[in-house]
């Protein structure tokens, strides 16, 4: 069933995820043939160094990007998801880190941050933009909150642009990733598995890289950079907001 309104993207992400904090961290190394750490990496790179100030990170879920952050530099970290369940793996994550006094989460949705403007000086978000209804309005609330000058990055899926390694992609996410799912996750990965693949191509047929580039410039962010990773099953994208 088509999902038309920003409630039912927001729902689809809570039933989605709500099943998967337990295992969601080592699954999406494993998923991801090792990947998924070193394209959070790269996008951290973008925003550290960061020795103070408060960085916000979005669609934190089980805090892995948080604590990253929080570790690498001296900035204070406040992590928002819409998923409670995610949130509630991610303060075990951050205590177990020694990380509490460092690292906040709190609930709340990327399209309505519930923050006042220019309150960050650094900003974090990781697989938001096929979950939202409106990708460019939400950009532009994500800028709404960062200061002049801050940086940001994000680190999305993407299908390779070359042919043969787009063809192969496409071959492991309608088969084997469904199925490796299911074997290492259960019926709730099989069907992640089996939406993940669909739903990426999907969103880049309406959404090229090209047009998320525009969408953030116009939602007011400058030095607009990409980074195509592992061929291109990973997208790093970063930029500063404007006036700094």
């Amino acid at each position: 069933m088509p999902l038309s309104t920003a409630t039912d993207r927001n729902s689809f992400a809570r039933e989605l995820f709500t099943p998967l904090p337990d295992r969601y961290d080592r699954l999406a190394e494993w998923l991801s043939f090792g990947q998924n750490g070193r394209w959070r990496k790269a996008m951290i790179d973008r925003v550290l160094p960061a020795d103070s100030g408060v960085i916000l990170d979005v669609a934190s879920g089980t805090a892995g990007v948080a604590i990253s952050l929080a570790r690498r530099g001296g900035a204070r970290v406040v992590g928002v998801d819409l998923t409670e369940k995610m949130l509630r793996r991610g303060q075990q994550n951050v205590a177990a880190a020694g990380l509490a006094g460092r690292v906040a989460l709190v609930t709340g949705r990327a399209e309505r941050l519930p923050f006042p403007d220019a309150c960050f000086d650094g900003l974090t978000f990781t697989y938001l933009l096929r979950y939202v209804e409106d990708p460019a309005s939400t950009l532009a609330e994500l800028g709404r909150v960062v200061k002049p000058g801050g940086r940001v990055a994000s680190l999305e899926f993407c299908s390779p642009p070359a042919p043969l390694w787009h063809a192969a992609w496409w071959l492991y996410t309608r088969t084997l990733l469904p199925a490796g799912g299911l074997v290492t996750g259960g019926r709730e990965w099989l069907d992640v598995g089996r939406f993940l693949g669909p739903d990426i191509s999907a969103h880049y047929r309406k959404y090229p890289v090209s047009w998320t580039q525009d969408a953030w410039r116009q939602a007011g962010f400058t030095d607009v950079h990409t980074a195509l990773m592992s061929l291109g099953g990973g997208l790093i994208m970063w930029g500063a907001k404007s006036g700094g």
